[in-house]
């Protein structure tokens, strides 16, 4: 898998339990990660032109990880003071980033 063609494949959820609020996921992708009321960061999938994305509040919601923010949302999960956001495939679920990413992405097949 490379990163390319990965992103149509990978979804980001977060574990809101572990996450600190400190807001550096938002700051990375501000189009896929947001700071609710409570203070915790959330997912939001892409939304339509001019639309405002609905933040997915539900423990375990995922949202598609968009191919010009694949970057980003890696790197947001790399610095993640909590430890709390998951890069997943969607196909069979198996963590490529995150804390429970158990090979090198560039590794997985």
């Amino acid at each position: 898998m490379t990163a390319r063609n990965a992103s149509s494949d990978l979804e980001v959820w977060i574990d809101q339990d572990l996450c600190t609020g400190d807001g550096i996921c938002a700051q990375y992708a501000p189009e896929v990660f947001e700071l609710d009321i409570d203070g915790l960061a959330y997912v939001k999938p892409p939304a339509a032109d001019g639309r405002e994305a609905e933040l997915l509040t539900s423990p375990g919601a995922t949202a598609p990880v968009p191919l010009p923010l694949l970057r980003d949302v890696i790197e947001s999960a790399k610095d993640c003071p909590g430890e709390c956001i998951h890069v997943r495939r969607a196909a069979d679920k198996a963590e490529v980033y995150g804390p429970d990413a158990v090979a090198d992405p560039a590794d997985v097949s």
